[in-house]
């Protein structure tokens, strides 16, 4: 029998805060801004005493920040507020503004996910890395993987987990990768969920349409315009409909999911699929009032996922540009490159192509470039050498581009 296990660090950026700061557990606690401190929002300076023993008067508060940062993480005590990730932290200050603020520290964070990931891998080598604090296992093979659906392999990591790093996580054990994700949320935090086929319709079918993963907002607006906003409604719409609705590929994905079918193998390794570099300003930007500062960060930006690619190996099929409004609304609009290329002059070029299709009438909050379709360097160069934008081409473009 297949069983496939999702595993999620619980609150995992401030969980590992609290290892370094235990007197600050159970309050209200909001890690964000940016990686690195303005003037005004230090870190807590120890001077000489010990991170532990700090007074709760050396923590900024986040009544006192001001700029245009967001929320990476927060404890539960401070989501209890309404407070979650993402959010502007203007926003939440208004919310809970004693909530402690602490700086964003993704050396520390990685440095623990490498610690997890190695204990998970000693009890189950299969594991597909999903970022810093997620993880799914294959336990199929497994000893104990199989014995109470999974749960038993399940309680060992979750106990050599925090004996090798005092964190918490939660995991969900299911047929497949879709089923386990769902899974991970339902015992959160530090809880294990064990999903059998024969639990689709008791468990998986009373949910809303978006707690499959994959299902966005649109998606789920749309779904609720024809009268489906559980996934057992959604299991009971005929396939041809979703297909009318949502297309050949998608309305078929939907049809599988909400029968919780997935076969989707545990990769040990995958390929990025892109590379991505954006910034949010610390005042709104107008796309014409403001435009040599925005067409100096565009160019910035696709000079740094140049570099990233470079870097990395890789050459980009497209590009895409974000761009988020005042209003937080945010586009996208991508171009297709002739050639794959990983040069900053030619992922210029095409990231104004696709500017110039995106609407430029109000203020701007944030603007990233996307390097998507991704291949291997040494791929790429046996269909021939990437095009390069000559000096004179690459200063006509940005002459002609928006800004």
């Amino acid at each position: 029998m297949r069983r496939i296990a999702h595993l999620d660090m619980d609150a995992f950026y401030a969980s590992v805060e609290l290892l370094r700061y235990p007197q600050l557990r159970g309050l209200p606690v909001v890690i964000g801004g940016r990686r690195r401190w303005p003037d005004e929002h230090q870190p807590p300076s120890a001077d000489g005493q010990p991170l532990a023993e700090l007074p709760l008067s050396a923590f900024a508060r986040l009544r006192d920040y001001v700029g245009r940062g967001v929320i990476t993480t927060a404890t539960y005590a401070a989501r209890a507020f309404g407070v979650g990730s993402a959010m502007g932290l203007m926003k939440a200050a208004q919310l809970c503004p004693d909530a402690i603020l602490l700086p964003v520290d993704f050396d520390e964070y990685r440095r623990y996910s490498r610690r997890f990931k190695a204990v998970i891998q000693e009890l189950a080598p299969v594991m597909e890395d999903r970022g810093v604090d997620e993880v799914y296992i294959d336990f199929t093979d497994v000893p104990g993987g199989q014995r109470e659906g999974g749960r038993v392999l399940a309680r060992l990591i979750q106990k050599s987990i925090f004996e090798a790093t005092g964190l918490t996580c939660s995991i969900g054990v299911a047929p497949n990768k879709l089923l386990a994700k769902m899974a991970s949320e339902f015992r959160k935090p530090n809880g294990i969920s064990v999903i059998h086929e024969a639990d689709l319709q008791t468990l998986i079918w009373p949910l809303p349409c978006h707690k499959i993963n994959g299902i966005g907002p649109q998606t789920a607006r749309k779904l609720a315009e024809h009268g489906v906003r559980t996934i057992g409604e959604l299991a009971q719409q005929p396939l041809p409909a979703l297909v009318a609705w949502f297309g050949p590929s998608h309305g078929l994905w939907l049809h599988e999911a909400a029968w919780g079918r997935d076969d989707r193998p545990v990769q040990t390794h995958s390929e990025p699929v892109s590379m991505s570099r954006e910034t949010t300003f610390e005042r709104n930007l107008h796309p014409r009032r403001d435009r040599q500062a925005l067409g100096a960060l565009f160019t910035r930006l696709c000079e740094q996922v140049a570099a990233d690619l470079q870097r990395k190996g890789y050459r980009a099929r497209a590009v895409a540009v974000k761009l988020k409004y005042d209003d937080f609304k945010t586009v996208t609009r991508q171009q297709r490159l002739a050639a794959p290329a990983d040069d900053a002059a030619t992922l210029r070029r095409a990231a104004g192509q696709a500017l110039k299709r995106a609407p430029l009438e109000r203020p701007l909050r944030l603007l990233g470039v996307r390097a998507d379709g991704l291949l291997r360097a040494d791929a790429a160069s046996a269909t021939g050498p990437a095009p390069q934008a000559s000096a004179t081409e690459a200063g006509a473009e940005r002459q002609a581009s928006l800004f």
